[in-house]
């Protein structure tokens, strides 16, 4: 197929790159043409100086951008996706944004005679450089089997969830099931260091049971080691709860959790974690703990 893949940040430099290597003709753009050149240096490709130019002629036309404002630009804006595309082309949206942006967007692309699948990913910068991200994705069935192909590059799981919008209630979900295991990860660990426990070996044992998780299973060393380089930033995490939250709140719901967690993220960009793996919230109660010794033993 013809695709076109705007965005070569951490996560949309391999996907692009997957897409190459699956045998698709793919043409890419990215802000920073230095980021282009990178790309073409390393996979079989083109690349185009406006979304619109990278759009024309695509069968799939798939971005992963920063957030609403960036993917309106994208598509909406001069010389956007919008300008270049033609009837029938699909349009794949890998960012995590608003479900209000996604069924806007359907609704333009609808009355335009396209496809639009809103399609957040997840498994991190590991998951995109291995190809083996999943998928969550909304729409139309239609629009969805005709960017499958696409996205089975890249991903070891993509799955169609409901009407537009789905796909970013779905990732909503993944994320707020991720910041509260997280933080039990990292209240875990400190509590077993504290007690004089042999941390890897009560992190052995108590994976084979009801405790085991893929945090647990990837992070614990490093987080025993202050390791938070991997991928997934703080940054980013605050920007994916504040999306959660603001759709809990015109739900009508109450996160608790979800609110506190993201207060703790809010304290580890305070500590100048803000480029730190979502692990680091281990980091913030580190500091916490040390603060309140500090206090005692003054």
């Amino acid at each position: 197929m013809k695709v076109a893949f705007l965005g070569l940040g951490v996560m949309g430099f391999p996907m692009a790159g997957h897409l190459s290597r699956a045998g698709h003709e793919v043409c890419v753009y990215n802000r920073s043409p230095a980021k282009m050149d990178l790309w073409r240096e390393t996979y079989d490709g083109r690349s185009a100086n406006t979304p619109a130019e990278a759009s024309s002629n695509a069968d799939v036309v798939a971005l992963c951008v920063g957030n609403d404002n960036d993917v309106r630009e994208v598509i909406c804006g001069d010389k956007g996706i919008l300008e270049g595309v033609a009837e029938g082309t699909v349009i794949v949206d890998h960012t995590t944004a608003s479900a209000e942006l996604a069924r806007e967007l359907e609704d333009l692309c609808s009355s335009r005679g396209l496809g639009f699948v809103d399609a957040p990913v997840s498994g991190g910068q590991a998951g995109a450089e291995g190809g083996v991200l999943t998928v969550m994705a909304g729409g139309t069935a239609a629009s969805f089997e005709k960017a499958l192909p696409v996205m089975e590059s890249y991903a070891k799981c993509v799955r169609l969830l409901g009407d537009s919008g789905a796909g970013q209630l779905a990732k909503m979900v993944n994320q707020i099931c991720i910041a509260g295991v997280v933080e039990g990860l990292s209240e875990a660990l400190l509590f077993s260091e504290r007690a004089g426990l042999d941390t890897a070996a009560v992190v052995e044992v108590i994976s084979q049971g009801a405790a085991q998780s893929w945090q647990m299973q990837n992070r614990y060393e490093t987080m025993l080691e202050g390791q938070y380089e991997h991928g997934f930033a703080v940054d980013w995490m605050r920007k994916d709860l504040s999306i959660v939250l603001a759709e809990s709140h015109r739900l009508g719901l109450e996160l608790p959790v979800t609110e506190l967690v993201d207060g703790f993220y809010a304290d580890v960009q305070a500590m100048g974690g803000s480029r730190w793996d979502t692990s680091s919230l281990l980091a913030r109660l580190v500091d916490r703990h040390a603060e309140s010794k500090n206090e005692a033993d003054g």
